[in-house]
């Protein structure tokens, strides 16, 4: 067996990992083979979130939603030791570390797992080149490299990592316009200390850019512009929260039964979880209602005095909106799921939340007046040599633009295009209508963002290892 892995970021070092634990790939049948992973950047393991950048860019979740290791809640934690007792938010009570930090889990993780393959009789091997095209003339299909070299393989997984940030007013190009922020050690210098600075969303990437920004001094307005205006939930402290009723399990008893699962049955698991937890399922939805409509400074400013809330319920939504959520919601009839699509931004909002440190700063910034959000936004033009903003009936203009617009879920990468047309061209895969490839053929894998059919919130590492996880099983199967 021939493997290719086609990317080197942390969907590589999850699926890595699960072919070198006991019960994966290299013991069923006892054969053994090659390994190869094609990754043209210089910064192995990490992908386009890990690598090298400011200790001001966090990872935004804690410790036990970011192992790598399908099932192992445990394991970046104990890689991470006493070196988290240094990066403790306060109040959140775990550590959030920089993400260049979590970069070096991935790393080590990585090299771990080809050590381990190494010993039962595996060869892995780096190539440092991107793949524009996979043929199959015969029994064995051939990658061809961006340089023009040929590798063949019998079987193939796309780990490449999640889309690239859409520019959505055609800004690329101007003076003072940053496309894509990360890493901001590179793009954030560019920027004057007494610039007025308009950031283009209002999601993670965008809360990582102003508190860079504060981190370092700037001293000119920050303003975030977006059509919603919603910023993305606080994290609360974590609860020892063990679902009982909105599980996997449950939500496959029910598609066993009758051969699908609405979006009623779904509410009805969360609300026999809150039931048992003595909590109000209407108080809950009514908080969710009220995402798009509540001021957003107000909003922010009650989620951080309620970080110790007891309450489970925006827990429970967190959580198994990326370990239940990809499961349930290709059972969904579409209906369903175009109803949440049309609450995507409460969604996304919820199921990636903000860490508290994060937020405290951007109370700071919006109390003393140096940030502020504007929303209704529909344009942004460059015009004498700076940018105009339109936002309803109002103008008002910046000296420099940062790019925050998270790239959609499915969507692919600038770099993989040509490769999934490749794929799609071939017939070894097929793109699904609503974003992503799906695999036409047995020997082609998909592993994170750019699978098929999933839903519109972005792939979490715990979502990312459970694929990896599968993926390592179905390499396994003859």
């Amino acid at each position: 067996m021939d493997i290719a892995i086609v990317g080197g970021g942390s969907a590589a070092v999850g699926l890595l990992d699960a072919l070198a634990a006991p019960d994966g790939v290299t013991t069923a049948g006892g054969e053994t083979g090659t390994i190869t992973v094609f990754e043209p950047s210089p910064h192995l393991w990490r992908g386009r979130p890990y690598g090298p950048d400011l200790d001001t860019v966090l990872v935004n979740s804690p410790p036990a939603l970011m192992s790598i290791r399908s099932g192992d809640f445990g394991h970046y934690a104990a890689w991470l030791g006493e070196r988290g007792a240094e990066h403790v938010d306060e109040l959140l009570g775990r550590p959030l570390v920089p993400r260049a930090l979590y970069g070096d889990y991935l790393v080590h993780t990585a090299e771990k797992a080809i050590a381990a393959l190494g010993e039962r009789g595996w060869l892995v091997r780096v190539v440092p080149a991107g793949v524009d095209g996979v043929a199959r003339p015969g029994a064995r299909l051939v990658l061809r490299t961006n340089g023009g070299e040929e590798h063949e393989a019998t079987h193939v997984a796309l780990c490449v990592g999640g889309g690239t940030p859409p520019d959505l007013y055609g800004l690329a190009g101007h003076p003072g316009f940053t496309g894509d922020p990360y890493p901001m050690a590179g793009t954030l210098d560019r920027i004057p200390a007494e610039a007025d600075v308009a950031i283009i969303g209002s999601g993670l990437t965008a809360v990582d850019v102003v508190v860079s920004l504060a981190a370092h001094g700037h001293r000119g307005r920050i303003t975030l512009l977006s059509r919603s205006g919603v910023l993305p939930y606080v994290w609360q402290r974590p609860h020892d929260l063990r679902p009982r009723h909105v599980t996997a399990d449950r939500v496959a008893v029910l598609h066993q039964a009758r051969g699908f699962v609405t979006l009623d049955d779904l509410t009805g698991l969360l609300r026999a979880e809150l039931a048992d937890a003595a909590e109000d399922f209407d108080e809950l939805m009514a908080e969710l209602r009220d995402t798009e409509t509540e001021d957003p400074v107000r909003r922010l400013r009650r989620q951080l005095d309620a970080v110790d809330d007891p309450r489970i319920g925006r827990r429970v939504l967190q959580q198994t909106a990326h370990t239940v959520g990809p499961y349930a919601w290709r059972l969904l009839p579409a209906s369903d799921r175009a109803w949440l699509r049309s609450h995507r931004r409460t969604a996304t909002s919820v199921a990636s939340p903000m860490v508290p440190v994060n937020a405290a700063v951007l109370m700071r910034l919006l109390d003393s007046g140096q940030l502020d959000i504007t929303s209704g936004v529909h344009a942004v033009e460059p015009v004498n040599g700076g940018f105009r903003v339109r936002a309803g009936d109002s103008e008002r203009t910046a000296d420099a633009v940062v790019n925050a617009v998270n790239p959609s879920a499915q969507a692919v990468p600038l770099a993989a295009r040509q490769l999934v047309r490749s794929l799609a061209g071939t017939g070894l895969a097929t793109l699904h209508p609503s974003g992503g490839l799906i695999p036409a053929d047995p020997r082609v894998h998909v592993v994170g963002d750019l699978t098929g059919g999933g839903s519109y919130i972005t792939s979490s590492i715990p979502g990312i290892a459970a694929q990896a996880s599968s993926t390592a099983r179905a390499l396994g199967t003859p």
